[in-house]
């Protein structure tokens, strides 16, 4: 009889599957071009249905410490709309919970200190906690005080004791990136006491079905994530969701509100709508997830289309943008140098490497204007706008850009 993974939630085996891209590199792990004759691992990109608890997650682990490590390579602040996201935020909490020098906001996963950093602007004490010791640093840097931790149950039962009391603790795009999902809420339980406030934002699984954008799937991401599973989830380490925020982040985000089930928070308007809207959509039922991989299929058959008649043609194109969701998409792909000239990011850290997998080199974005190519094939689809605002100079020359989810679409 076959047996199937178990989901990391609830432990029920999971027959059924969303999409399987076959095996891919990590997405975030770029290559040194001194080793470029160097084979890179590969793992399986699976990914299944809990039909139990409605959790959708990767059903093969990657060693948390083989992707947030010192050579992660993914730092917020490269990014201006995000910035600008976390401003709006800072201050719309700042407000919301009246938050001031007596306060304490902790953030997990804080990244550079992009988001503390506005809290601490306000006079009001902040905290991160950040995996990865290269970008950590950077926070410290700017005065964001952090700690090189793995969140978990243990680390929120420490600070505790030591007397950490925070009032508002948040997490964006970080509930996908954890692979022990209970371990990570029972943490967060431990630390919220009395009205304080969890918030937590993830790209929405709604949108990521109805807009085929399986491109955010990779190891990084264990989960995939619906307001139906994150409320089942939360419940059982006794916390309560009492509002939601929709957003265009990444695509199409959701901000949770969640606090201890017997705090004095009342339940806010976004809570019913959202709930209405995945019923909607059947994501509590196997047919919600019915007939995704095909329409992944036609995704990857429209770019290779392009990228194959602009070869023919003569015409060279290039990408912006080192982001994951274009290595899982390149790679899915069978996408390399001969298809793409070069791929360019603002990022130092990424440049002068290769995309890991699909092996093309990453350079300046000033590579573009030296090179004028025909096509830029924008990978981080959510910052397009940005990206075409910041090369303007290229398309008044010709240049026109691209993005391929959910569909192909050239911007004149």
């Amino acid at each position: 009889m076959m047996s199937y993974p178990r989901c990391r939630h609830c432990g029920a085996e999971m027959p059924m599957t969303l999409v399987d891209l076959g095996l891919s590199a990590v997405a975030n792990s770029y290559v040194p071009m001194g080793k470029a004759g160097e084979p890179e691992p590969k793992y399986p990109l699976h990914v299944r249905v809990c039909e139990s608890c409605w959790l959708v997650q990767v059903d093969e682990d990657v060693p948390p410490a083989s992707i947030f490590n010192e050579s992660y390579a993914y730092f917020s602040s490269f990014s201006d709309s995000w910035l600008a996201h976390a401003r709006a935020y800072a201050d719309a909490m700042a407000d919301r919970l009246h938050l001031g020098r007596e306060s304490l906001v902790i953030e997990i996963a804080s990244n550079d200190g992009y988001l503390l950093k506005n809290f601490a602007a306000k006079g009001i004490p902040v905290l991160g906690i950040e995996p990865s010791g290269s970008v950590a640093a950077a926070a410290e840097k700017i005065g964001v005080p952090t700690l090189v931790e793995f969140f978990g149950e243990r680390v929120a039962r420490r600070l505790h004791d030591e007397g950490r009391r925070p009032d508002l603790i948040c997490s964006a795009n970080v509930l996908a990136h954890v692979p022990d999902i209970n371990d990570f809420v029972a943490g967060v339980a431990a630390l919220l006491t009395g009205d304080a406030v969890y918030t937590v934002e993830f790209p929405h699984l709604l949108r990521l079905i109805e807009e085929v954008q399986f491109d955010t799937i990779y190891h990084e991401h264990y989960s995939y994530l619906s307001l139906l599973a994150v409320e089942r989830i939360f419940a059982t380490k006794g916390l309560r969701v009492f509002d939601v925020e929709e957003l265009p982040t990444h695509g199409g985000s959701l901000r949770v509100f969640a606090c201890r089930t017997g705090a004095s928070h009342g339940d806010g308007p976004g809570l019913s709508k959202v709930r209405a809207d995945e019923k909607t959509a059947r994501l509590d039922r196997p047919e919600g997830y019915a007939g995704f991989s095909e329409k992944v299929e036609a995704v990857r058959d429209g770019l290779l289309s392009f990228l194959n008649n602009a070869r023919a043609q003569g015409k060279h194109v290039a990408a912006y943008g080192a982001a994951a969701k274009g290595n899982t998409l390149l790679n899915y792909c069978g996408i390399g140098p001969t298809l793409i000239d070069f791929c360019v990011d603002r990022n130092p850290a990424k440049q002068n490497t290769l995309l890991p997998g699909s092996r093309i080199p990453v350079f300046d974005v000033e590579e573009l204007r030296k090179r004028q190519p025909d096509f830029v094939l924008i990978l981080p689809w959510n910052l397009k706008a940005e990206v075409i605002r910041q090369l303007g100079d290229l398309r008044a020359g010709g240049t026109r850009f691209v993005t391929a989810v959910p569909s192909i679409m050239v911007t004149a």
